[in-house]
């Protein structure tokens, strides 16, 4: 793991376990954030567009044998379902702006389900410009969403009725690989979550992407 990033996720996770240290445990957490978030854009500046959808590790054992379009897509999905449905209980951005149809994209899951040219052909469809607005704009929601949340709804899980209602959204796939994921999000706690899916999640997939680009280089 790029060692600026760990220590700052380090540090983070520290913060936010204490009262007093919970609003600049959220600071670190947002530079955090920012500094993947620049490394995701500078793809779009570096790369021609067919690079988003090159998988020059198929049989790769990692997160790197996947395709750059295909992670942010699952980053920000995930981040989604879990920042609007689990947390916040109001419409994902996904739906509320439309977001399927500007990607092009033939799925509203997190992606879980798929594998090896599964994962290519659906990368091809992708919008990457798209794709990035969605980014930012499922980014800038959780971000407000965390500014307003108070440390002591830390230790609040996802309620019965939030579980009920992601299941209902059909946006994980009953597939092996993807339906655990219900259950592991439903038994953290927020700030569980927010170590998971806002934070630790960036960095493995960023990483995975900028390993993607070096070998396209």
């Amino acid at each position: 793991m790029n060692p600026a990033w760990s220590e700052l996720n380090k540090a983070m996770q520290a913060q936010i376990r204490r009262r007093e240290t919970w609003p600049e445990g959220l600071e670190t957490l947002f530079r955090l954030r920012d500094e993947l978030m620049g490394a995701l854009l500078s793809l779009r500046e570096e790369l021609p567009r067919d690079a988003f959808h090159a998988m020059p590790f198929p049989r790769a054992q990692g997160y790197h044998s996947k395709t750059i379009a295909y992670s942010i897509w699952h980053i920000f999905r995930i981040e989604d379902i879990v920042a609007n449905t689990l947390i916040a209980d109001r419409e994902q951005v996904f739906f509320a702006g439309g977001h399927q149809v500007r990607i092009h994209s033939p799925l509203t899951t997190t992606g879980n389900e798929l594998a090896g040219e599964e994962i290519a052909a659906f990368s091809r469809q992708l919008d990457p410009d798209a794709l990035y607005e969605y980014a930012l704009e499922v980014r800038r929601g959780t971000e407000e969403t965390l500014r307003h949340l108070a440390f002591g709804r830390l230790k609040t899980k996802p309620s019965e009725a939030q579980r009920e209602k992601l299941e209902a959204l059909g946006v994980v796939s009953s597939a092996e690989d993807a339906r655990w994921l219900v259950d592991y999000w439903c038994g953290k706690d927020f700030r569980g979550l927010i170590q998971m899916p806002f934070s630790r999640h960036w960095i493995m997939h960023t990483e995975a992407c900028l390993r993607i680009r070096d070998k396209l280089a």
